[in-house]
């Protein structure tokens, strides 16, 4: 989430494209030819990586699932990320100053807000979802269906997006076009608050609290399960091992989600009461580390699902397109 809403303070961090230094942040330490390899290896590695898994659950009926729908909703969110956030900062950062660099600020800025505020809304929602799942399993079909779960995603996608709007709204000050793209610029107090607490540290704690009770109640149900007398009851009422699978894969994405994006977060917020003691490098590397979250997802589901990987092998061999296998049992 890169709100230009956060800037540091201006004899620190405005740097003025008419002087003649054309090193800033990150180059200073990297030379830019090593950055471009860099961040053109990472956008093609977020681009090809959420294709595959937008492209399987799109492909194959058997994950046209509310879980698969919002998984599909997030990977959108990162394939977008490496479309857009990422060529575009890497243009920003190796050649900060040029004739649209006020056009490409802008446009970054406001797509960095959008698709992490996006992201964070469906990481809160699937753990609504894995939260039914596991602690009601009998209502949970009738509670998470499919037009619950679209509103769950138009929500996700249309509040980022008023977001966005704002945050480009913000940034139509006509000083901007002498100075560098940064990442930080004098903050308010209150757009700290908003752009931290509210979008990043509350949803946190709800997910947190969310699968805390998931794990309690798993916890329970398998003490449960152990006891012979839970054998006589209904098979819908125990968690079944899909499920739990399920849950616990997608813990690790929010884990994963929350290491990347936390030690930024931080930053924003002990560098905004600490007199803006960090320097632009610092803060561009944990940026980076945010970003790098968007290609991490698909590993890890074709590290721990067994039929993502065989969705994945069709789709990479080319199989889907020489005959029907829209019906294929992955599991």
């Amino acid at each position: 989430m890169d709100p230009h809403l956060f800037h540091n303070r201006s004899d620190v961090f405005e740097d003025n494209c008419n002087e003649s230094s054309s090193r800033f942040g990150i180059t200073n330490v990297v030379s830019p030819y090593l950055l471009c390899a860099i961040f053109g290896l990472l956008s093609v590695i977020i681009v090809c990586g959420n294709l595959l898994v937008i492209t399987a659950i799109l492909y194959f009926r058997q994950l046209h699932s509310p879980t698969h729908y919002l998984i599909l909703s997030l990977a959108v969110a990162d394939l977008l990320v490496g479309v857009l956030v990422v060529p575009f900062s890497a243009v920003l950062i190796v050649e900060p100053c040029f004739y649209l660099q006020t056009f490409i600020c802008r446009v970054r800025n406001s797509c960095d807000m959008f698709l992490s505020t996006t992201s964070i809304l469906n990481l809160c929602f699937i753990s609504v979802d894995r939260y039914h799942a596991v602690c009601q399993p009998l209502k949970y079909r009738m509670i998470i269906n499919v037009r619950v779960t679209v509103r769950m995603i138009v929500v996700s996608w249309t509040l980022p997006v008023l977001i966005g709007i704002g945050v480009t709204m913000n940034d139509l000050n006509p000083k901007q076009s002498k100075t560098r793209c940064l990442l930080f610029q004098n903050p308010s107090l209150i757009l700290v608050i908003i752009g931290t607490v509210v979008l990043f540290y509350l949803p946190a704690v709800i997910i947190l609290t969310t699968y805390l009770k998931i794990l309690i109640v798993a916890q329970r149900q398998a003490r449960t399960i152990k006891n012979a007398a839970s054998l006589s009851r209904a098979p819908g009422e125990m968690l079944n091992k899909t499920q739990r699978k399920a849950t616990r894969i997608l813990a690790i994405v929010m884990g994963i989600f929350f290491l990347c994006w936390t030690p930024f977060f931080l930053c924003l917020t002990f560098n905004h009461f600490n007199y803006n003691t960090l320097t632009v490098s610092v803060i561009e590397f944990f940026k980076w580390l945010g970003w790098s979250n968007s290609m991490l997802n698909p590993f890890v589901y074709a590290f721990f699902y067994n039929w993502f990987r065989s969705a994945f092998k069709m789709i990479i061999s080319g199989q889907i397109f020489q005959g029907d296998f829209m019906n294929s049992k992955l599991f």
